[in-house]
This record gives structure tokens, sequence and C-alpha cells, in this order.
């Protein structure tokens, strides 16, 4: 008996310590709940500075990838604002430095350069899984040892990009380009169409003659060369002598004409391609830009990519969200997505490796260019030689001053500016 009243009293004290224990999770658990619907609630605006633009479609496709992560996660908004490349970079670092910075940059990967030597953006080794990526991709943001930006396409470089029902064949050398280029020039048609304002055009031509922007320490501009100005020189004979790229061309300028049929040939990036697709259709052809026929060697266009950077002192609830998105739209879905309508190479490995890239004409043409190219540079050294060569390049393509003068100037002004910042 004494055993059983035991027995009794052990089986009651765990059953009490049991029903106590199962109210006290009972009674927590509606407020865990409660706090991370909360949490999940609590409204989040984010900023992001796009350098894409509509001509190509693709700001449309970066507000539809907002949109759907808004769909799904309606406590987080988006503010998205298209900035021209150069605007983006200038307006970032002023309304950083004014402390009002946007709170997510989609843009080109040699701004990691200037933004990183100001502490600017925040690294971002620890807060994504960068092993998921294409490592050249990943390798065109990497600074002193850390990566600044989360790659979204792979390439970003120019190519030849021609209309079939002119041309059916790609010239293969500049021989080729200028003959060709004479015949299909009359009337409101030109042979070939680029932006004549932005030294970005005049890399693959430097690269094909020979010449680099820097000497092998990487930093030491090497403007004022052979190479330069002969580049300079052929640049202006297809204005002057040979008649064959319009007077005058901006990128919009250009870019209509191609997509007008009123040039059979264009050189532009592989942003571009979703939108020629949509205006050309199956008359759409890619190739490389025509190897220099004096030199023997193919133009080599800067390589990089399309990048995610967070400012500096993002934190909390808009850095959560701001991570959420970048891994939902780098996913595989998405970057598949992004194939399909812009015809731009993913960056992620599992895209990169589907099928719809080698089944299609389009892509493999822009791959093929960017196995010559060459990776864009992102020292701080490198925006001082952008800014040096612009000015010069335009003044060469207005018939203002000799290739001799304008290389020169252009070495100066770089020299100048580097010295300046040190």
């Amino acid at each position: 008996m004494k055993r059983f009243l035991i027995a009794l009293v052990v089986l009651l004290s765990v059953t009490a310590l049991a029903m106590a224990g199962g109210a006290k999770e009972a009674s927590g658990q509606p407020e865990k709940k409660a706090a991370e619907k909360k949490a999940e609630a609590q409204p989040v605006s984010i900023t992001l500075w796009t350098k894409e633009g509509e001509a190509d479609n693709a700001l449309q496709y970066v507000k539809a990838l907002a949109d759907s992560f808004t769909k799904a996660h309606p406590n987080v908004t988006f503010e998205v604002v298209n900035k021209d490349v150069e605007a983006l970079r200038e307006d970032f670092q002023t309304a950083s430095l004014a402390g009002s910075p946007p709170d997510l940059l989609w843009t080109v990967n040699d701004h990691a350069g200037p933004f990183t030597a100001a502490d600017l953006i925040q690294p971002v080794d620890n807060l994504f899984d960068l092993s998921k990526y294409v490592d050249s991709a990943v390798a065109a943001v990497k600074l002193n040892g850390k990566t600044w930006g989360v790659p979204i396409s792979n390439g970003n470089h120019l190519m030849l990009l021609y209309n079939k029902d002119l041309v059916p064949n790609p010239p293969k050398d500049t021989d080729e380009l200028i003959a060709l280029g004479k015949k299909l020039t009359h009337g409101d048609q030109y042979g070939l169409v680029w932006n004549q304002t932005e030294p970005f055009w005049l890399v693959p031509w430097l690269g094909g003659f020979g010449g680099k922007v820097f000497a092998d320490d990487g930093v030491t501009p090497t403007l004022n060369t052979p190479a330069m100005v002969n580049t300079l020189k052929f640049l202006h004979d297809l204005k002057y002598k040979y008649k064959i790229i319009p007077a005058e061309s901006d990128y919009n300028g250009a870019d209509t004409l191609f997509k007008e049929g009123k040039a059979a040939m264009i050189i532009n990036g592989d942003w571009s391609l979703g939108a020629y697709k949509d205006a050309l259709g199956s008359k759409l052809g890619v190739a490389r830009i025509p190897k220099v026929k004096a030199t023997g060697m193919w133009p080599k266009p800067y390589t990089s990519g399309v990048f995610f950077m967070i400012p500096k002192d993002l934190g909390g609830a808009k850095l959560d969200a701001v991570k959420a998105f970048i891994n939902f739209a780098t996913d595989k879905e998405n970057q598949i997505d992004m194939v399909k309508k812009l015809t731009r190479l993913p960056a992620l490995k599992a895209a990169l490796n589907d099928p719809i890239i080698s089944s299609d004409p389009i892509l493999k043409g822009s791959a093929d260019q960017m196995v010559v190219g060459t990776p864009m540079p992102t020292v701080l050294e490198m925006r001082c030689n952008w800014d040096a060569m612009k000015p010069e390049m335009q003044a060469v393509l207005a018939d203002k001053k000799s290739p001799e003068d304008a290389a020169k100037a252009m070495q100066k002004a770089a020299e100048a500016c580097i010295k300046a910042q040190q």
C-alpha cells in the first residue's frame, strides 16, 4: 500500500509538471508567432538604382522582378530608379556623402573601384554563397581580398550585331568591314553604327591594334602609344575617309538606326540582345567584332557583368530584405527568365549550364565574342583613364584634333588625375 501511494504521488507530480510545461509552451507559442508575423509584416521600402534603360527592355525587366518579389513579400516594396552609368556613379557618391544613399545598386563592376576607395559599399563575402556564381564574374568585383558585389549577368561585352537581310555573312576583318560598309551606306542607311561618345567603344579596337590602357603593373596609364594613335586614326577614317558611319551618333541614335533597319551593323553590348531580338526577330545575327587586318588580332572588348552592390551602412530589416531580393533575383528560375527576356549570359553556374544557352545561336555568338575579350580593370585609376579618353576621342571624331595630339592629351590628363588622387 505504501509503495502504491509513493508511485501515485510521483505520477501526479510528473503529470502536473508536464501540464505546466505544456501550458507554458502553449501560452508562449502565440506570442512567438505573433512576433514573427509582426516582423514579417514590418513595412520595408527599398530604393533600387539601376543602370538598366528602357531601350533594351531591361528597366522593364528590373521593375517586373521587383514586383514579383513584392507579390511574394507584400511588406517589401521597391522604388526602381534608372540612371545612366556615369550619373549613377556620381549621384551615388554625392548621395552617400550626404547621408542619403539608395538601398541597393544594380550596376557595372568598374564602379567597385571608386566606391571601395571612398568606403561607400560593403563586402558581400559573408552575406551570400558566392560559390554558386561563375568564378570569372565573381573575380570581376574582387579588390583587396574582398568581394564587393553579387553577379547578375556575365559578359557585359561589346560585339558585332547585324541585320541578316542586309548582311548575309558578317565581315571577318576590317578590310571586309570597310568594303561592306561602303556598299551598304547610301541615302539614310549606314553600313555601321556605334556609340561615338563613350570610350568603352574605343577599347576593343585598341586591343585589336595591340594596345592596353595600363602597363603591366595594372595602374600606370599607357594611352600615348602607337596603338592608341592607330586606333584613333582608324575610327576617324571610318567617318571621314570611308564614310560608313554617321556624322554624329550617341547610344540612342545608333540603337534607333539599327532597330529601324537603317543600319546594317551595330557594335553594341550583350545587354541589347533582348531588345534587338524583339525588333529584328530571326534577322538578327551576332558575330565577333572583325579582326584588325593590319595586326591580325581580334578586337578585345572589356568583359565583366552586372552586379548588385550594397551601401556600406545598410543594415537591419532593409539589409534582410535586400539579401532576400538578391537571392531571389539570382536564383535559377529568374536567371533563366533573364536569358529568355534579355538574352544575357547568366552568372549563376546552374543557369549557365542549362540547354537554353547551348541551343541558342545568339547566345552562342555572344559567348564566342566573350572568349576573346579581356577583363575590365576595377582599379580606381581606371576612372582617370575613362575621363581622360572620352573628350579626346570625341575631339578626333569631330575632326578637331589629330590622333597624335589626342593620345598625348589623354596620357597627360590621366597622369594628372591619378596624381591628384594620391
